[in-house]
């Protein structure tokens, strides 16, 4: 009977021990109390109003639901920041008639990500995603609504990964 307890507790003391290493966030441990991101411009040809804030404060919820870091608005140890350089929308495939049956919304982000206190972390880079549409309609009011929930959703995924997560 002694050793059927000493058992179960050796087991359950490494359970315990190895959830500190690993969280449901995929992150390892993070050297780093805050994150700031700051305000990514629009700068691309095609503008489209207030995506940049959309993006922006998309970027800080993703960072602050999937870590314990604090958002400051200035002096933080993680820094995001960047612009929105592409916002294309174009034909992907055609009917018979030389019309767009599907359209491609893209937009390209680039990124640079900063570590004060890990400079081997920085990195800049553009990250891109897309979301298809039906040729005969606009993205504009609903459409364009789901369809920056789908690319901001991913990109500002990716940009996690990249710069937390290492994936």
């Amino acid at each position: 009977m002694k050793k059927i307890a000493y058992t179960i507790s050796i087991l359950v003391l490494l359970t315990f021990n190895s959830c500190s290493v690993y969280n449901f966030t995929g992150t390892g441990k993070i050297d780093a109390k805050t994150f700031q991101v700051n305000y990514f411009l629009n700068n691309a040809a095609l503008v489209e109003p207030g995506i940049d804030r959309t993006f922006t404060l998309e970027l800080q919820d993703l960072i602050q639901n999937q870590t314990n870091l604090n958002l400051v608005s200035t002096g933080g140890d993680l820094v995001y920041e960047g612009e929105i350089v592409d916002y294309r929308t174009s034909p992907m495939t055609a009917t018979a008639d030389q019309r767009a049956l599907q359209n491609r919304l893209t937009i390209r982000i680039n990124v640079r990500f900063t570590n004060k206190n890990k400079e081997a972390d920085n990195f800049e880079k553009p990250f891109t995603f897309f979301y298809d549409y039906d040729g005969d309609q606009l993205p504009v009011g609903a459409q364009l609504s789901t369809a920056l929930d789908v690319i901001f959703e991913r990109i500002t995924q990716d940009i996690f990964n990249e710069s937390l997560a290492k994936w």
